[in-house]
């Protein structure tokens, strides 16, 4: 397919591709469907071997948001039956890293629902990084706590973070539709002020809220521009009690398409494969990983995922390799800042493997994975493991 032949002589020189390019990756049919994950999976392992970098959720606060969000089940007036609570202390969340970490993740996010942190609200996270760190010295940490204010990021990086998410979510023609509370330039300014402190930027999107192709289209096209140097890419848990509660649009073809078309846009970007995979890819989850590199590890904010055990069973049969922490992720030339939004250059050098231990531990049974579930961290909920 001249397509796809074109897509991935674009992404192999990190060019972006037109956005007929991207519409027509979207429309492809299902009997095409394998030439376009094989398609995107040689720009994948150019940039990133055949590593899977392990990401692993802490929800610091859960609930109680202000916002009025239609996809989160923390949304104001959500009837969403969740658990709520506020402020994890910081050996609470540092235990509940720790059994990420065990598992082999790399990275650490820490989540608070809300508009955004106070000053204290940072005070509060950046004990709770320190005490991660000193547990963990190598692990990385990314803080999402909603919009900044001018000198939080900075303060977070001060205390040890090493990066902070923020996602568009939507297209900015459609973000009104979704939340009305804050807007999407009020977005796009977070993550501005994440890069300017010098954070490793992470920005996403979820699909499956009733957009168009034109709206996901659109919606990557403005991450390529905003240079994340990660792009979770979620899709919508209808949750019951959430104004998108009916909105089931999407199949596991829908997704492993959508998840091409991201690759093809942000060829060199850690594309993370994040909520959702397990209600809509199902059984074709192995597949995704021909397209993105990360993925999270076990349960999510307010809904469990797959057990932990199974994904690095998936990650293992599927003849991939989870990343080692004396792995880079980035690809050389995106280290210490991003490429831009239109670039070319020189390929990197080939991905080194993973550390023979971490291979081997993926393959090991692990009784003690998950030792908190983090929707109900600080509960005595069973772990989902």
């Amino acid at each position: 397919m001249d397509l796809l032949n074109t897509l991935v002589e674009k992404g192999l020189r990190r060019e972006l591709p037109t956005r007929e390019e991207a519409l027509a990756v979207l429309a492809t049919s299902d009997d095409d469907l394998l030439e376009v994950v094989a398609a995107a999976g040689k720009v994948r392992r150019q940039w990133f071997g055949r590593r899977v970098k392990l990401n692993y959720l802490v929800n610091l606060k859960s609930g109680l948001c202000p916002e009025d969000c239609s996809y989160c089940s923390q949304r104001l007036g959500s009837k969403a039956e969740i658990l709520k609570y506020t402020w994890l202390k910081p050996d609470e969340a540092s235990e509940a890293a720790a059994a990420g970490v065990a598992g082999g993740a790399k990275r650490v996010c820490l989540v608070a629902s809300g508009r955004g942190p106070t000053d204290r609200d940072v005070d509060r996270v950046s004990k709770t990084i320190e005490a991660i760190k000193e547990q963990n010295e190598d692990v990385e940490v990314c803080a999402c706590l909603g919009l900044l204010s001018q000198g939080q990021a900075e303060r977070l990086r001060d205390a040890g973070a090493d990066a902070y998410n923020h996602n568009l979510n939507t297209s900015e023609g459609t973000y009104g539709d979704i939340t009305t509370t804050h807007t999407y330039a009020d977005r796009v300014d977070t993550v501005h002020q994440a890069q300017a402190a010098g954070l490793s930027a992470c920005s996403g999107l979820i699909a499956g809220m009733g957009e168009s192709d034109t709206d996901l289209v659109d919606v990557v096209f403005s991450l390529r521009e905003l240079d994340p140097d990660s792009v979770p890419v979620n899709f919508l848990i209808p949750f019951e009690g959430t104004p998108l509660a009916k909105e089931w649009n999407l199949t596991p073809q829908r997704c492993l398409r959508i998840l091409a078309m991201v690759r093809f846009v942000c060829p060199d970007v850690e594309v993370r494969l994040a909520g959702g995979r397990e209600v809509h890819l199902r059984s074709m989850q192995p597949l995704a990983l021909n397209l993105v590199n990360s993925i999270f590890l076990g349960d999510y904010l307010t809904s469990e995922g797959q057990a932990g055990q199974a994904d690095l069973d998936m990650i293992a049969d599927a003849g991939f390799e989870v990343e080692g922490a004396e792995t880079t992720t980035l690809p050389k030339h995106r280290q210490g800042g991003g490429c831009g939004s239109v670039c070319g250059g020189e390929s990197s050098d080939a991905p080194a493997e993973a550390p023979a231990e971490v291979r081997a531990e993926a393959g090991a049974a692990r009784t003690d994975l998950v030792s908190v579930r983090r929707r109900g961290a600080g509960t005595d909920l069973a772990p989902n493991a």
